[in-house]
């Protein structure tokens, strides 16, 4: 006989199964009963369904994660740990998974996809459904989520009395600022490169709501707002169902962006790679409050070219690079994005700019034979190359001013709105990890959406004198020694050398 007994791990994880909104979001920290609580919704929403004519509660639910893999071993796991098959009947392990739950007045088929495939997507998209499972959902494109609102609401059909309730519930860590969760929870802003159309689809409806739970932990700072230490969160859901040490166990070795994300629930972003600057410090670098920019120092900028331009702006104090701005832009050509940095550069007071774009922008681009470097003297703008393209010199230039301290206050801080930048800085600027056994990694960066943006900035301080040892200095302080019978009388006619 089939017997379960459970119990919401906390207010939050209740208050989302009460609650009867068409989406339900539910963000929360590794290890705080998420998965679980979606698990039992489902079984609780099966068991409140209208019975039909003969009395049983018809309805029919899909499970979705974005690969397969972590369907079988994560989703499907936590399924079976609630619902074993010598309890509740057998699973059918072949494609698609489905558990047909047959139980008293019961009738529940819960179908599990992975979304890594296109045939996946239109099994999906075929489906007549009561509800939907969003698993791990800051992997699921916006697109896969309005899919599935528009197949359920669909079982049991209306000669069997429609569903009592229908709807989308989701649960998820922590995704990035740019994610459309966050977004749509008004937690964030729309980035400035979204299209109209697309920030459309950015609105909250009315009828979905987000729950978040506490972080699992504490970030502890001194009087200087530094970090020292992380401690226990008693208002943490779930804590009666993990070891006392689990979380302090678990951060051990951990960056600050992976404690932030998997342990506080706070919004960020964590690759799989390594990190191109290992000396970057989150609490060194980044500066308290907005940065002054003076009106009496140029202003550099760099740039970097393609479909994803990006720009960078930044002042030299001494030896102190103060980098107080940021443009980033997706899918816009060269002659849109000039008109956005000139406005940029308009706002800013100062009597002279310096700026050095990508040194590969000085070769015509296929449209109208104009390199990016003519177009943009074109609008007024007048940037040269950057003095080199190497990779090594170019990371060498911001290593190096990262590294460096002035008069006991760090050589290099950025103004806390740069936020691609500095989550560039926190892992999404990385090296790639190579598929081979071991801990080994691609040799240059990772090309992805804060690729651009780090680009920007190494040009911005090459141009402004950073690795200037690297690029010129090997050719200027290049010893000359004399032959040593040299005679000075021994000179041939000048016409005789140049031939």
């Amino acid at each position: 006989m089939a017997s379960l007994n459970y119990k919401a791990p906390g207010e939050v994880c209740k208050n989302f199964m009460k609650d009867d909104s068409f989406f339900r979001g539910l963000r929360g920290p590794v290890g705080s009963g998420k998965s679980v609580s979606c698990c039992i919704e489902i079984l609780r929403r099966a068991l409140a369904q209208e019975p039909n004519d003969e009395g049983i509660r018809k309805s029919r639910w899909a499970v979705i994660r974005n690969t397969n893999p972590q369907l079988k071993t994560t989703t499907i796991k936590t399924w079976l740990d609630w619902f074993p098959e010598q309890q509740w009947g057998k699973f059918h392990w072949s494609v698609p998974f489905t558990h047909h739950i047959r139980k008293g007045e019961i009738d529940l088929e819960v179908i599990f996809l992975a979304l890594d495939r296109p045939e996946d997507v239109k099994k999906l998209l075929s489906l007549e459904l009561t509800g939907v499972w969003i698993n791990e959902a800051r992997e699921i494109p916006k697109s896969i989520v309005d899919a599935c609102t528009m197949r359920v609401g669909r079982y049991p059909s209306m000669r069997d009395g429609g569903p009592s309730w229908y709807g989308v519930i989701a649960d998820t860590n922590a995704p990035d600022t740019e994610h459309w969760w966050p977004i749509l929870a008004g937690e964030t802003v729309l980035p400035d490169y979204i299209t109209k159309q697309e920030a459309k689809m950015l609105v909250k409806p009315d009828n979905w709501k987000f729950f978040n739970q506490a972080g699992a932990m504490l970030e502890i700072r001194n009087k200087n707002k530094e970090l020292e230490r992380y401690e226990l969160n008693d208002q943490a859901e779930n804590l009666k169902n993990l070891t006392s040490n689990y979380y302090p166990n678990i951060i051990r070795g951990k960056t600050k962006s992976w404690i932030d994300v998997y342990v506080l629930n706070k919004l960020g972003l964590v690759e799989d790679g390594k990190p191109v600057y290992e000396d970057f410090r989150y609490d060194v670098h980044v500066g308290k409050g907005e940065l002054a920019v003076s009106p009496n120092l140029p202003i550099y900028v760099g740039i970097d070219f393609g479909l994803t331009p990006a720009a960078v702006f930044a002042q030299k104090v001494g030896f102190r690079w103060v980098i107080f701005d940021e443009l980033v832009a997706e899918d816009m050509g060269i002659v849109r994005f000039s008109d956005y940095l000139k406005e940029k550069l308009a706002a800013y007071a100062s009597k002279s700019y310096y700026i050095w774009g990508d040194p590969a922008g000085d070769h015509r681009v296929q449209t109208d034979e104009s390199t990016p470097f003519q177009i943009l003297r074109g609008k007024g703008i007048m940037a040269r190359p950057a003095p080199s393209n190497d990779v090594l010199v170019r990371l060498e230039s911001v290593n190096s001013a990262l590294t460096r301290m002035v008069d006991g206050v760090p050589g290099f801080i950025i103004d806390s709105k740069c936020i691609n930048l500095i989550k560039g800085f926190t892992g999404g600027y990385h090296y790639k990890r190579l598929q081979v056994s071991g801990e080994r990694y691609d040799e240059k960066p990772n090309k992805n959406r804060f690729s651009h943006i780090h680009d920007a900035l190494q040009y911005c301080l090459l141009g402004g004198g950073e690795g200037r040892s690297l690029t010129f200095g090997a050719s200027r302080v290049k010893p000359v020694v004399a032959k040593r019978n040299f005679n000075v009388f021994d000179v041939k006619p000048r016409e005789h050398r140049r031939r």
